[in-house]
């Protein structure tokens, strides 16, 4: 018998915890005159779910992280393609956790690309931030020609419903869009540390509890300008230059702010309802 020895303690690899990882690809091209699945791929902890459509209405993806939620170390990523002139909405199943973590951030990646005649809406339910989770989040879009996109992307600073107090953590969001090539918008928050102390200050939330940026990208979106501002209210704002609008919201809880969210997106939308999830 061979016995082989055992490595030394400093030899050992260090303790990985286990993490979660997520892949998913979809894209849509136009087939038969309407807009139909093309790809559909899913990898880890993403599923994605179609529900069936109404006849005069686009398609309508499902994101669903299975893992339940995100702590530090787990890896997400989606890519969406939208062919020429074709519709689709994509959204999640519920609202996103990200739980205490030890360390590391979560790292969420979404990658956008929009035919020229197409259009996208990116309406991810809220991001939850519990006391001590940290998130890494990058949104990247390219846009062809005329295509427009709806782009959503709202977070809740604890449970204030549920007595729950966000003191520490971390955040940092990064946009990128793109029209052909060339830079349309481009943003980074980021909130780290003391979480509570920052957010209460007047020139960050005021205090409040939840926020939201929206994005309209398309032909003379100034047209909404006014409408948007009337939805978005004392509490919010909007601006529409260079082919872009954006508007802000902040809300002293997720209710306030989805109250205010959701007429609002039917705005961008044109008359297109919100996807079924919202509506439960």
């Amino acid at each position: 018998m061979i016995v082989f020895p055992a490595p030394a303690l400093s030899e050992a690899a260090p303790l990985r915890l286990q993490r979660a990882e997520g892949h998913a690809r979809l894209a849509f091209h136009r087939r038969h005159g309407a807009t139909r699945l093309k790809t559909l791929f899913q990898e880890g902890c993403v599923k994605i779910r179609l529900p069936r459509p109404l006849s005069d209405q686009p398609p309508e993806a499902i994101l669903i992280n299975t893992a339940g939620g995100l702590a530090g170390g787990d890896r997400i990523a989606t890519e969406i393609d939208i062919a020429e002139t074709t519709t689709a909405t994509v959204t999640t199943q519920a609202c996103e956790r990200v739980y205490r973590s030890t360390g590391e951030a979560a790292v969420v990646t979404n990658r956008l690309t929009v035919g020229a005649g197409a259009r996208l809406a990116w309406l991810p339910q809220e991001t939850i931030l519990f006391d001590g989770g940290r998130l890494s989040r990058r949104l990247e879009a390219d846009l062809a020609g005329d295509a427009e996109l709806v782009a959503m992307e709202a977070v809740l600073f604890g449970r204030t419903a549920m007595g729950e107090v966000l003191s520490h953590g971390g955040l940092h969001d990064r946009w990128r869009i793109r029209r052909d090539g060339r830079l349309l918008f481009a943003e980074d928050f980021s909130v780290s540390g003391e979480i509570a102390a920052q957010l209460a200050r007047p020139a960050v939330l005021a205090g409040c509890t939840a926020m939201a940026t929206v994005l309209y990208a398309a032909r003379e979106p100034e047209r909404l300008l006014d409408a948007a501002r009337v939805l978005a209210g004392e509490a919010g704002g909007a601006s529409a230059w260079n082919g872009k609008l954006l508007i802000r919201l902040v809300a002293a809880s997720g209710l306030a702010l989805r109250q205010r969210l959701e007429p609002l997106l039917s705005l961008l939308l044109a008359g297109h309802p919100l996807p079924k999830v919202w509506q439960l």
